[in-house]
């Protein structure tokens, strides 16, 4: 009997290591970050002669306004409220998605520092209206404040970005942007984003040091590097005293 020949068995491809390209963005995000990204380049000459000429608290409003139109994306018709009034007083803007009210925005002055004791009074509006989301603006530096109700309320800033600074890169300042934007707000992705931050802010961080579990397995380490045992309660002294930053501590 004639001896058959090997059958040739297939070697299945090897996918070669490295970075796996990321998935393509929606058709939506794609289009809003691009419209984002023209519109920083567009408006940088605007907001920095704003700048220069320290622009009245009036001219900047208008030109939030443009930034939050053209840029984010916004109605200005049906979108935007200014001098929206809670109890007797009024927030320069409040920013309606879906006749819903998510944010509330507050303006100052072009050539004015921001800083956070300027949200005191649109915090009281947002406690009074159940508002999550505090934006304060001098049309080129952007912070985003969370607000979480409670006794007393917490203001945690969740990110800010200038779009005229060059501390970051222009890719940097439109990502941030972006999630002021009427597309991504609307989908609360700002809250994704709110929500990681919040699980790895320096206390939280410091409290899963301090923890347990992690204790247990830095006393594992120890033993292992260097064959000596230290007591649980001495390791988190140690780490409260030289290692974690007293403000972070828990």
């Amino acid at each position: 009997m004639a001896q058959q020949p090997p059958v040739e068995t297939a070697v299945p491809e090897v996918e070669p290591p490295g970075p796996k390209t990321p998935p393509p963005l929606p058709r939506w995000e794609q289009e809003s970050r691009d419209r984002i990204k023209a519109g920083i380049r567009r408006f940088t000459k605007p907001i920095s002669e704003a700048v220069s000429r320290d622009a009245n608290e009036g001219d900047t409003r208008l030109l939030v306004t443009d930034i939050l139109c053209d840029i984010l994306g916004y109605d200005k018709y049906t979108e935007l409220t200014t001098e929206y009034q809670v109890r007797g007083e009024f927030a320069d803007y409040g920013i309606r998605i879906d006749q819903d009210l998510v944010a509330f925005l507050e303006c100052k002055r072009a050539a004015t520092k921001l800083t956070p004791k300027h949200l005191r009074q649109v915090e009281m509006y947002a406690v009074n209206e159940g508002v999550e989301w505090l934006i304060l603006t001098n049309a080129h530096a952007w912070q985003v404040y969370h607000l979480s109700p409670g006794m007393p309320v917490r203001i945690d800033l969740a990110f800010e970005t200038d779009l005229l600074s060059t501390d970051e890169t222009p890719s940097q300042r439109s990502d941030k942007l972006f999630y002021l934007s009427r597309e991504s707000l609307k989908r609360r992705q700002i809250d994704d984003l709110w929500l990681t931050q919040a699980a790895t802010a320096p206390k939280m961080l410091a409290a899963a040091l301090l923890s347990d579990n992690v204790l247990a397995g830095l006393r594992g380490e120890i033993w292992r590097r260097s064959r000596r045992r230290v007591d649980s309660r001495d390791l988190a002294r140690l780490l409260a005293e030289g290692v974690i930053r007293p403000e972070a501590l828990p």
